[in-house]
């Protein structure tokens, strides 16, 4: 679901050029245990996604490697999002531990009040259930696949074995089980999985298939940070609906700048509500969308307090009034609505932005509404510290490696093959071509340069979090959500990323 690279098995630098969450592929790793992988090159946790929105999500192109050409605008455009009427209850994935099934099949859901066909990994709706975990549980996760294509699951975000992540060749045939067994060994956060086959990433997880995972520690629970109904998992999608079911299509120029829906949804359901009391409000959200970007703000231009991002806890909490999403990565936000009086209803919207190429950006729409339905007192105080991770220093890198995102390049007239697009450092992906060698226990640099291009590319690494250490061009500096630790980093046109890769052996 993006573009990147895989990190699990040297023989396979290869990174994935998504379009957003697709399943084309750019440099390689090769197929290796982990264990052996690291110890022989240290790549073991990296995975490098990177798609023409969104890098590392889903899109495009069909099994047979070709796009619908019904649309010649290889520029891309926009698609507008149609707002709803925000009067359906905000529904909550329910909740099971990391010692589940999770079977991927056709299923139904009601969605705008109307019931049609989707995929799903529990029956009778999207997503699947939220997986909720302690740090140093022994994980055991039966996969069972009742579609009619491969798939497999992804854990994006988690830092486990190579043969545990799901990588895009290691599938499960139809009707086939997989049992994915692995000890959470990291700090609390907000990760999520979904499917991760190759050539049909893209339309598994825009039909439905994805799903939270949280893990807990110590650390976190200290902090008492709200909890229970006061903390709220958001999974953000944009869909393309139609009478039947979920619409998956990609002309050419979506392939180019992403796919993306006329209508968001917000766990499964369309313009929903949530009623909420005079408190402080944790908001677990994913941007689990193939390839559109969120600039997230309140309608009341009220503050939102980051604490965390993909790699769990900031050191200390950041305020802002807006903030970009990338498909793939994570916020921990807290929301106050003290002081506000019953009936006030605020949403949680989209504001447009800049630079976001040809297709994003450039509408304001609303994703959520909360309305305030009870006056309750709230003792809670948000901490001045978090966390107390140490960073990594930048002088213990042994190498730099660059990545080139280079700009599309069209083959086969008017059916163009997917092989052409978004190259990095002027290759496609190869599952037989090894592009990259990382010695295990040692911290690189890794640059990723979108300066020449004009599409954002979201970069996921599997099996790793990283350092976002500067960004040159574009917005030239760093966001609050880009301290700590991550595994997912937004690069917009223009934009150079640099960031440090630590690649332990687990």
């Amino acid at each position: 679901m993006w573009n990147g690279i895989d990190r699990e098995k040297l023989k396979w630098l290869t990174i994935f050029s998504d379009n957003k969450i697709r399943n084309n592929s750019l440099l390689s790793f090769s197929k290796m245990r982990r264990r052996e992988f690291l110890k022989n090159t240290g790549l073991g946790a990296g995975s490098l996604f990177a798609g023409s929105s969104l890098a590392s999500f889903l899109v495009s192109c069909t099994k047979t490697g070709m796009m619908n050409s019904g649309n010649m605008n290889m520029s891309g455009q926009p698609q507008p999002v149609a707002e709803g009427d925000f009067n359906r209850l905000l529904p909550i994935p329910n909740l099971v531990t990391a010692n589940t099934t999770l079977n991927a099949q056709a299923t139904k859901a009601n969605i705008k009040g109307s019931t049609i066909s989707v995929l799903g990994y529990q029956p009778n709706g999207l997503l699947g259930p939220t997986i909720r975990t302690e740090s140093g549980f022994n994980a055991n996760i039966s996969f069972q696949n009742s579609l009619s294509e491969n798939s497999n699951i992804h854990f994006h975000g988690l830092k486990i074995p190579a043969d545990m992540d799901g990588h895009p060749k290691d599938t499960i045939a139809p009707a086939g089980t997989f049992n994915y067994k692995f000890i959470i060994n990291q700090r609390a956060g907000l990760s999520w999985y979904h499917p991760h086959p190759d050539g049909d990433t893209a339309s598994q997880v825009f039909k439905g298939l994805a799903g939270l995972f949280i893990i807990n520690d110590s650390e976190e629970t200290a902090l008492n940070l709200p909890s229970g109904d006061y903390e709220i998992p958001l999974v953000i999608q944009d869909k393309r609906l139609s009478s039947s079911g979920i619409y998956y299509n990609p002309s050419m120029g979506e392939v180019m700048t992403g796919y993306m829906g006329e209508t968001i949804i917000v766990n499964g359901e369309a313009s929903p509500f949530a009623e909420v009391k005079t408190k402080f409000y944790r908001l677990r959200l994913l941007n689990g969308s193939n390839a559109r970007i969120y600039n997230l703000a309140l309608s009341n231009n009220a503050d939102l307090t980051i604490i965390g991002n993909d790699g769990g806890l900031l050191k200390s909490p950041a305020t802002v009034k807006n903030i970009l999403l990338a498909p793939g990565e994570r916020l921990d936000a807290l929301v106050n609505f003290t002081g506000l009086t019953i009936g006030t209803e605020v949403f949680l919207q989209s504001n447009t932005f800049s630079n976001g190429g040809n297709a994003q950006g450039k509408q304001e729409f609303k994703i959520l509404k909360f309305k305030v339905t009870q006056t309750e007192s709230d003792p809670f105080i948000v901490p001045v510290r978090l966390s107390s991770f140490d960073p990594i220093n930048a002088s213990t890198s042994s190498k730099t490696r660059n990545f080139i995102i280079n700009s599309m390049q069209m083959s086969g007239g008017m059916n163009m093959s997917m092989s052409g697009i978004h190259r990095i450092n002027g290759k496609t992906y190869d599952k037989n071509r090894i592009d990259e060698t990382v010695s295990a226990n040692t911290t690189e640099i890794w640059i990723f340069d979108n300066s020449q291009g004009n599409e954002p590319h979201p970069m996921h690494l599997h099996g790793v979090h990283f350092q976002v250490l500067e960004r040159s061009g574009g917005r030239g500096h760093l966001i609050a959500s880009e301290g700590g630790y991550k595994d997912t980093v937004l690069v917009l046109p223009g934009e150079i990323i640099k960031v440090l890769v630590p690649f332990a052996e687990l």
